[in-house]
Protein backbone atom coordinates (compact mmCIF):
# COMPACT_ATOMS: atom_id res chain seq x y z
CA UNK A 1 0.00 0.00 0.00
CA UNK A 2 1.34 3.40 -1.07
CA UNK A 3 1.30 6.13 2.14
CA UNK A 4 0.71 9.51 0.89
CA UNK A 5 3.55 12.18 1.96
CA UNK A 6 0.68 14.07 3.65
CA UNK A 7 -0.13 11.33 5.94
CA UNK A 8 3.30 10.62 6.77
CA UNK A 9 4.17 14.14 7.80
CA UNK A 10 0.84 14.69 9.88
CA UNK A 11 1.75 11.23 11.58
CA UNK A 12 5.05 12.98 12.10
CA UNK A 13 4.07 16.37 13.74
CA UNK A 14 1.73 14.50 16.23
CA UNK A 15 3.76 12.11 17.35
CA UNK A 16 7.43 14.03 16.60
CA UNK A 17 9.04 10.42 15.40
CA UNK A 18 10.95 9.69 12.40
CA UNK A 19 10.23 10.05 9.19
CA UNK A 20 10.59 6.01 8.32
CA UNK A 21 9.03 5.42 11.74
CA UNK A 22 5.92 7.16 10.64
CA UNK A 23 5.94 5.42 7.47
CA UNK A 24 6.61 2.01 8.49
CA UNK A 25 3.78 2.38 11.40
CA UNK A 26 1.62 4.15 9.12
CA UNK A 27 1.75 0.99 6.48
CA UNK A 28 1.39 -1.50 8.88
CA UNK A 29 -2.14 0.31 10.01
CA UNK A 30 -2.93 0.29 6.81
CA UNK A 31 -3.24 4.11 6.77
CA UNK A 32 -4.73 4.31 9.76
CA UNK A 33 -3.66 7.67 11.44
CA UNK A 34 -5.05 6.89 15.20
CA UNK A 35 -3.61 3.13 14.87
CA UNK A 36 -0.03 4.29 13.79
CA UNK A 37 0.24 6.67 16.03
CA UNK A 38 -0.59 4.31 18.82
CA UNK A 39 1.93 1.90 17.59
CA UNK A 40 4.55 4.52 17.88
CA UNK A 41 3.72 5.52 20.95
CA UNK A 42 4.67 2.08 22.26
CA UNK A 43 6.90 1.57 20.70
CA UNK A 44 8.48 4.75 22.41
CA UNK A 45 7.72 3.30 25.13
CA UNK A 46 9.32 0.51 25.59
CA UNK A 47 12.65 2.65 24.34
CA UNK A 48 11.99 4.50 27.27
CA UNK A 49 12.02 1.97 29.65
CA UNK A 50 15.55 0.92 28.11
CA UNK A 51 16.88 4.66 29.11
CA UNK A 52 15.58 4.63 32.51
CA UNK A 53 18.63 4.06 33.90
CA UNK A 54 20.59 6.76 31.84
CA UNK A 55 21.87 9.58 34.29
CA UNK A 56 20.09 12.74 34.50
CA UNK A 57 22.39 15.60 34.86
CA UNK A 58 21.22 18.38 32.86
CA UNK A 59 17.74 19.56 32.82
CA UNK A 60 16.14 23.01 34.03
CA UNK A 61 14.77 23.92 37.94
CA UNK A 62 11.47 25.68 37.28
CA UNK A 63 9.83 28.47 39.55
CA UNK A 64 6.14 28.93 39.60
CA UNK A 65 4.80 31.70 41.64
CA UNK A 66 0.56 31.90 41.69
CA UNK A 67 -0.90 35.21 41.40
CA UNK A 68 -0.89 36.78 44.23
CA UNK A 69 1.79 35.14 45.82
CA UNK A 70 1.21 33.21 48.48
CA UNK A 71 1.79 29.72 46.77
CA UNK A 72 4.78 29.04 44.46
CA UNK A 73 6.72 25.50 43.37
CA UNK A 74 10.03 24.66 42.41
CA UNK A 75 10.57 21.81 40.10
CA UNK A 76 13.77 19.99 39.18
CA UNK A 77 12.88 18.62 36.02
CA UNK A 78 16.63 16.44 34.53
CA UNK A 79 17.47 14.68 31.25
CA UNK A 80 20.49 13.42 30.06
CA UNK A 81 21.68 16.83 27.44
CA UNK A 82 21.76 20.10 27.79
CA UNK A 83 19.86 20.09 24.11
CA UNK A 84 16.92 18.81 25.53
CA UNK A 85 16.82 20.99 28.28
CA UNK A 86 16.76 24.18 26.04
CA UNK A 87 14.00 22.77 24.36
CA UNK A 88 10.30 24.57 24.51
CA UNK A 89 8.69 21.28 25.31
CA UNK A 90 10.95 20.31 27.90
CA UNK A 91 10.84 23.60 29.52
CA UNK A 92 6.98 23.69 28.78
CA UNK A 93 6.71 20.51 30.69
CA UNK A 94 8.51 21.75 33.87
CA UNK A 95 6.23 24.76 34.02
CA UNK A 96 3.27 22.63 33.78
CA UNK A 97 5.02 20.37 36.61
CA UNK A 98 5.50 23.31 38.53
CA UNK A 99 1.95 24.42 38.33
CA UNK A 100 0.55 21.05 39.14
CA UNK A 101 2.50 21.07 42.70
CA UNK A 102 0.99 24.18 43.56
CA UNK A 103 -2.42 22.89 42.56
CA UNK A 104 -2.93 19.61 43.92
CA UNK A 105 0.36 19.80 46.63
CA UNK A 106 1.85 16.40 46.18
CA UNK A 107 3.71 15.03 49.72
CA UNK A 108 5.78 12.41 47.79
CA UNK A 109 7.33 12.22 44.31
CA UNK A 110 6.46 8.93 43.51
CA UNK A 111 4.50 5.94 45.04
CA UNK A 112 7.58 4.22 46.41
CA UNK A 113 8.69 7.34 48.41
CA UNK A 114 5.14 6.95 50.51
CA UNK A 115 6.05 6.19 54.51
CA UNK A 116 4.34 3.49 55.62
CA UNK A 117 1.10 3.85 57.37
CA UNK A 118 0.11 6.52 54.72
CA UNK A 119 -3.47 5.26 53.53
CA UNK A 120 -4.52 8.45 51.15
CA UNK A 121 -5.24 7.37 48.06
CA UNK A 122 -1.78 7.50 46.01
CA UNK A 123 -3.33 9.84 43.38
CA UNK A 124 -3.70 12.79 46.02
CA UNK A 125 -0.62 12.15 47.06
CA UNK A 126 2.26 11.09 44.69
CA UNK A 127 2.71 13.68 41.85
CA UNK A 128 4.07 11.35 39.37
CA UNK A 129 0.18 9.29 39.71
CA UNK A 130 -1.41 12.37 39.95
CA UNK A 131 -3.78 13.05 37.15
CA UNK A 132 -2.47 15.90 35.09
CA UNK A 133 -4.78 19.36 35.37
CA UNK A 134 -3.93 19.97 31.61
CA UNK A 135 -5.21 16.37 30.52
CA UNK A 136 -7.22 14.65 33.90
CA UNK A 137 -6.66 11.27 30.94
CA UNK A 138 -3.02 11.01 31.88
CA UNK A 139 -0.94 10.91 35.50
CA UNK A 140 2.09 13.29 35.42
CA UNK A 141 4.84 10.42 34.91
CA UNK A 142 3.00 9.39 31.65
CA UNK A 143 3.36 12.94 30.53
CA UNK A 144 6.81 13.16 31.61
CA UNK A 145 7.74 9.34 29.67
CA UNK A 146 5.96 11.21 26.51
CA UNK A 147 8.34 13.55 26.10
CA UNK A 148 10.99 11.65 27.30
CA UNK A 149 10.09 9.00 24.19
CA UNK A 150 9.50 12.30 22.08
CA UNK A 151 13.12 13.46 22.67
CA UNK A 152 14.74 9.88 22.88
CA UNK A 153 16.28 10.87 26.23
CA UNK A 154 15.44 9.82 29.83
CA UNK A 155 13.27 12.39 31.38
CA UNK A 156 12.18 12.42 35.11
CA UNK A 157 11.37 14.57 37.77
CA UNK A 158 13.99 14.99 39.99
CA UNK A 159 12.58 16.40 43.26
CA UNK A 160 10.29 19.32 43.58
CA UNK A 161 9.06 21.69 46.93
CA UNK A 162 5.77 23.87 47.06
CA UNK A 163 5.79 26.43 49.41
CA UNK A 164 2.20 28.34 51.03
CA UNK A 165 3.01 31.50 53.19
CA UNK A 166 2.12 31.00 56.17
CA UNK A 167 2.85 27.07 56.22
Amino acid sequence: MAIAVELVRTLREQTGAGILDCKQALETSQGDLKQAADALRLKGFAQVAKRSDRTTNQGVIEAYIHAGGRLGALVELGCETDFVARTSEFKELAHDIAMQVVAMAPEYLDKADMEEGDTRPVAQVSLLQQPFIKDNSSAVGEVVQVLAAKVGENVRVLRFTRLALGE
